[in-house]
């Protein structure tokens, strides 16, 4: 007797949908993701950076702040002066003295004219190292073919006034290795200079100078006869740009007796030549007793 065929059972079950979560959280996840990588990538940045680099980039994003102004309250330094301690409010000249204003009045005439002058002639070479400053960043900036060479033009105040370097970088040299005249780029950047440097009144004082040899290496040219000739070569250029020659006060070449960094002496940025402008004493006002 045949079987009678067994039905088909099929069972379904019925899964129940999970609650919508939101995505909130995948757009911060990313947005931490981003900038831990953006960190990282920041780190490496720096330690893949040599000092001279980093130097070399401060200079470069560094503004320029001249005030248009004689009294620099209204303009872009709002009033401070600028020294090595770093951006510090100019103080009044009693504070300026270490006196009262009643001392003052005790003191003989000449004595607080001479104090006057102290505290006014610095302040003047300031203002006028960041007028001077900016003039040569105008005109360094209106000729994009040398714009490459930023990193190699370095404009920084000292003591003795305000320094124009032609600043070796690694991988762009301003001159050929052992060579006295400049490359074709370096030309540009001092023809380009010159204008403004006739405009301005200070003397001129022009250095050059090379990093020391590595131990062991031997020297193809003479460090000494190499940056004299180096800064021979710079004053020719200006001169022929049309810079008097009675604005230049020196001609040297120190060879590696002053390197920029001291604690690295074999580094390409010690290999540079220096336009001075040096600070001017300004006039005396009529009837002052220096």
């Amino acid at each position: 007797m045949a079987k009678p065929p067994q039905p088909i059972i099929i069972k379904k079950v019925k899964k129940a949908a999970h609650a919508h979560h939101g995505g909130a959280w995948k757009i911060a996840y990313a947005d931490f993701v981003t900038a831990m990588m953006a960190f990282f990538l920041l780190m490496w940045l720096i330690s893949m950076t040599t000092q001279e680099q980093k130097i070399g980039l401060a200079e470069y994003f560094a503004p320029a702040a001249p005030s248009p102004t004689t009294s620099g309250a209204g303009g872009v330094l709002m009033g401070t002066v600028l020294d090595k301690a770093g951006n510090k409010p100019s103080a009044p000249r009693d504070a300026a003295r270490g006196t009262t204003g009643q001392d003052d009045k005790a003191r003989p005439t000449n004595s607080g004219r001479a104090s006057d002058r102290e505290v006014s002639r610095p302040a003047a070479g300031v203002q006028a190292n960041y007028s001077a400053i900016a003039s040569l960043r105008q005109a360094l900036q209106k000729m994009p073919e040398i714009a490459e060479l930023s990193r190699n033009i370095v404009i920084e105040p000292t003591k003795e006034g305000l320094n124009v370097s032609l600043v070796d970088e690694y991988g762009r040299t301003m001159f050929p290795e052992g060579s006295v005249q400049p490359y074709e780029r370096t030309r540009l950047v001092l023809e380009a200079l010159a204008p403004t440097l006739r405009r301005l009144p200070n003397q001129l004082s022009v250095a050059g100078h090379t990093a020391a040899a590595r131990p062991g290496s031997v020297q193809a040219v003479d460090s000494w006869s190499l940056t004299a000739g180096r800064a021979l070569a710079v004053r020719e250029i200006l001169s022929g740009a049309g810079l008097p020659s009675n604005r230049f006060v020196s001609v040297v070449g120190r060879a590696d007796t002053e390197p920029l960094f001291v604690d690295n002496p074999y580094t390409p940025p010690n290999r540079r030549v220096t336009i001075t402008l040096l600070n001017a004493e300004p006039p005396l006002p009529p009837g002052v007793i220096p």
